[in-house]
């Protein structure tokens, strides 16, 4: 669905009136956040798609990796999961039996279980997971941007044109290789080294494309949050495969919902103007971190084999937006 529909849509739905409902449904955050106690809240959250990769097993771990990806991105880690499946009655149940293992395989990763489930008759396979976490109320992450922060990402990006050249049977071997890493990887080191240092706000990567979830960060703080294309990561091969137009449905949709407020986006060239909107699939955590923690967020990440890319940084703003700039000036 184009993402300005369904921003219409969510807000015809009241807010609740529950001081105990942390995180709701009109923040556009990664999931829902409810306080059960002083010491305890549940984060809620659920996702599933379609196949992007032909080998059911790697499907299914795909496929619940990105869905627990919300949990880290709030700051709270797995506890259980049920999964959602529809599934053709043309295939083969050994291929379900392969695509629900795939999903055991991340869920056990992740130290959390998974329950139970739900499976329809659909026409084409569709997984995933809805899943509950857990976190201390005090510690929730929210989106809200804090004004004068460095923003970090934890994954490069270009997952969605990489699946669409792959469909499109023109992927290398070492580009696939590349994928699959970053799709099947779950971003638990990520979330655990940015809660060693305290982080100002935390977002996941995923199907509004760096644009979307960006702009989103930037509405939730009432900043402009400001990014460096030269500085943003990306999978082998993107640049290339993105000129030749091998560019996903999806980032035609996040280009349509979120370019026009973007300060210096028609100063992109047309590849990377794709690229930042180009949606992923269990993509890296968007982490705003105060710039006197920006380097003890750098080590922790690096400990645990992650590369930090520092990609912008925030400011205040009277009109919150996104903006394409060079940020050399406030590197660490």
């Amino acid at each position: 669905m184009d993402p300005s529909v369904l921003a219409q849509v969510l807000r015809q739905f009241p807010t609740p009136d529950d001081a105990n409902l942390l995180v709701g449904l009109h923040t556009s955050d990664d999931a829902a956040v409810y306080r059960l106690n002083d010491d305890l809240a549940v984060i809620f959250t659920t996702d599933f798609f379609t196949p992007m990769v032909d080998d059911p097993r790697l499907f299914g771990q795909i496929a619940a990796a990105n869905a627990l990806s919300d949990i880290y991105a709030m700051g709270g880690r797995p506890l259980m999961a049920l999964n959602i499946a529809c599934f053709p009655d043309c295939l083969s149940p050994d291929v379900l039996s392969s695509i629900l293992a795939g999903g055991i395989d991340k869920v056990s990763e992740a130290g959390a279980y998974i329950v139970g489930g739900h499976t329809v008759s659909d026409d084409e396979p569709k997984y995933g997971l809805a899943v509950i976490g857990t976190v201390h109320p005090e510690k929730v992450w929210s989106n809200a941007v804090a004004a004068n922060d460095l923003l970090f990402l934890t994954k490069p990006l270009g997952s969605g044109i990489l699946s669409t050249a792959l469909r499109g049977e023109m992927l290398s071997q070492h580009s696939y290789k590349a994928l699959i890493e970053v799709m099947t990887g779950l971003n638990a080191a990520a979330a655990e080294a940015a809660a060693a240092v305290g982080i100002s706000a935390a977002t996941d990567i995923t199907g509004f494309g760096l644009i979307g979830h960006a702009m989103e960060m930037a509405r939730a703080g009432g900043c402009t949050v400001v990014i460096d294309p030269e500085a943003i990561p990306l999978l082998p091969e993107v640049r290339s495969l993105a000129a030749l137009g091998l560019v996903p449905a999806g980032a035609y949709r996040n280009r349509s919902a979120f370019s026009e407020n973007a300060k210096g986006f028609n100063l992109l060239d047309d590849a990377m103007a794709d690229i930042v909107c180009d949606p992923q699939t269990s993509g890296g955590l968007l982490l705003s971190v105060a710039q006197s923690k920006a380097a003890g967020l750098q080590d922790e990440l690096a400990k645990r084999g992650i590369t930090p890319f520092c990609i912008g940084h925030t400011e205040a703003s009277d009109e919150a937006r996104v903006a394409f700039a060079p940020c050399s000036s406030k590197g660490v």
